[in-house]
């Protein structure tokens, strides 16, 4: 992966990390906290420095307020760095926004770079939409910054993996997403979690890309579902200043969790 220079941005994305209510809580005989741990771990020793952490969403799976300040705790102690989140279909909002105001900023500036967060959480859904005034935020936000290349971060996916259950639980809407996009060159990146598993996609020109969860992974282009072997990872992007981008994900090493991989769901 390339070396951190003094003309790029350094991003880590972490996703679907799943807390529990309470510590020691497991997620198909998983165990979220102990995999988060490992991630950072794996961060630690990867990688030589970030400048800032986005949260793609299901922070939590219950939305509790006690997991997001766990959550919180964690990475305060082992990747302190400036951070940004937006909730997935299994978040609490309002808690999320009440454990940490200013993370739920939705545009916000990296150097040269631009990154916009999406709320594409549906009330009582699974499958995710953007709102008319998420989609008028982010027409807004591209108006305002013709000149910044732009990474845009959401929870659902808005295209289909090949996968029926999870393509069931897409993005609802992604022709209205898509037909903002497409009016503004600056965009480079759509990015999101979700789906447990990594993606890599163009849509005329934009960067399609999914990141891994930090917790149990999802098998790709398989209708049922069905847990993948691959261990939990994190997203690093190097944001150059021309508007270049580098993306690549990093797992743990191989390791057991004791996952129950004759799961049917969860």
């Amino acid at each position: 992966m390339p070396t951190k220079d003094s003309a790029s941005i350094r991003l880590l994305q972490l996703s679907d990390t799943h807390f529990g209510e309470v510590s020691g809580e497991r997620l198909l005989g998983l165990d979220p906290e102990e995999s988060l741990s490992d991630v950072l771990a794996s961060v630690r020793a990867n990688e030589s420095g970030f400048d800032h952490l986005v949260l793609s969403g299901d922070v939590a799976t219950e939305g509790c307020p006690a997991s997001y300040q766990r959550v919180l705790k964690l990475l305060a102690r082992d990747l302190p760095l400036p951070m940004h989140w937006l909730p997935g279909n299994h978040d609490g909002p309002v808690d999320m926004l009440a454990a940490r105001p200013t993370s739920r900023e939705s545009v916000f500036e990296l150097g040269d770079w631009l990154c916009i967060m999406l709320d594409s959480k549906a009330p009582g859904e699974v499958s995710g939409r953007l709102a008319e005034e998420e989609l008028n935020m982010l027409e807004d936000a591209l108006v305002r910054h013709p000149g910044r290349p732009t990474l845009i971060f959401l929870h659902h996916h808005p295209v289909c993996l090949g996968s029926g259950w999870l393509d069931g639980n897409m993005l609802q809407n992604p022709e209205a997403l898509f037909a903002i996009l497409t009016r503004f060159e600056q965009v480079k990146a759509l990015s999101w979690g979700h789906v447990h598993q990594e993606y890599r996609g163009d849509y005329q020109g934009i960067q399609l890309i999914a990141s891994p969860s930090t917790c149990i992974q999802f098998a790709p282009r398989i209708d049922a579902f069905t847990l993948d072997r691959q261990m939990p990872g994190y997203r690093w992007y190097e944001l150059h200043s021309d508007g270049r981008f580098d993306t690549g994900v990093v797992r743990v090493p191989n390791k057991s969790y004791g996952i129950d991989f004759d799961s049917q769901g969860y």
